[in-house]
């Protein structure tokens, strides 16, 4: 059974008591989901930064290896 990642503390933060508990980005009301739509739409991580100027760029660099990592993790070797 593989162990799920957490992401560090200083890039992401949920707290019930804001925005009913939807992962931000720490110092910021910016979810999460908001970097992932952003690329889904073919949206650059600059164009999302320029948007979200309160997300700081290893915030987003953080969140998405965090990603890369949950599915690698899972994976199995070829």
């Amino acid at each position: 059974m593989v162990t799920p990642l957490r992401f560090p503390d200083e890039v992401v933060h949920s707290d019930p008591e804001r925005l009913g508990g939807t992962p931000v980005f720490v110092g910021t009301r910016v979810p999460v989901q908001s970097l992932f739509d952003y690329l889904e739409a073919g949206d650059s991580l600059d164009e999302f930064l320029h948007q979200f100027p309160s997300v700081r760029r290893e915030q987003a660099v953080s969140a998405l290896e965090y990603a890369r990592d949950q599915v690698m993790a899972g994976a199995r070797p070829a």
